[in-house]
């Protein structure tokens, strides 16, 4: 059987990479696929935890090669994902998480139709702007130029299958996790996991 694979896509200061976190850290049937990306650490960041951190040559030798599913460029940082990787793991029956932006969310549908996509939406483009600021990371000027990609990014949510308003971070968390829930219970995966009892109940 193979598993499933989840996109999930937000704006910059949505809360993405810390609802990720929870869901990973409460489903442990889910694996995070790690991007190459080459931008520098951050504080606390370790190189193949969070990222596979590599120079720009280095990442361009790769792409040349055509071994990423997807890639990007973000705010002047390249970002990619391994395909050989995820193949490898979905054939395997793994659920794999990739938490990527939207135009790498575009090109993995394209070659994994039955990807379920999940945009992180924020209460408010205030409070989107708070929480960026809370950082204390970026510049007023980042700041802005952040708030305005945010708005393109959030433009594109209407081609992801659902919706998810971070505004109660636990509230968001118990969303995201009816969505893995469900997913898991359809009926193409069920077809598969319970054939041993389907078998036996229609047995005569």
């Amino acid at each position: 059987m193979s598993g499933n694979l989840y996109i999930v896509t937000a704006p910059s200061g949505a809360g993405k990479s810390s609802l990720v976190k929870a869901l990973l850290d409460a489903d442990p049937g889910i694996r995070l696929s790690v991007s190459y990306t080459t931008r520098a650490p951050r504080p606390g960041e370790e190189n193949g935890t969070h990222y596979h951190f590599v120079d720009v040559d280095q990442f361009r030798e790769m792409l040349n090669r055509g071994d990423f599913l997807e890639s990007a460029e973000v705010y002047g940082n390249y970002y990619g994902t391994s395909q050989p990787w995820i193949e490898d793991q979905i054939r395997a029956g793994h659920d794999l998480l990739l938490e990527i932006d939207w135009q790498g969310a575009a090109q993995v549908r394209k070659l994994f139709p039955d990807a379920l996509s999940l945009f992180i939406l924020p209460p408010s483009l205030a409070e989107l702007k708070r929480r960026l600021e809370a950082r204390g990371q970026d510049s007023s000027e980042v700041i802005a130029h952040r708030l305005a990609a945010a708005q393109e990014d959030i433009s594109q949510a209407y081609s992801f299958d659902y919706l998810v308003v971070n505004d109660d971070f636990n509230t968001a968390l118990t969303d995201i996790q009816a969505i893995v829930r469900a997913r898991r219970l359809n009926i193409h995966n069920q077809m598969h996991a319970l054939e041993p009892l389907l078998h036996d109940l229609l047995r005569r």
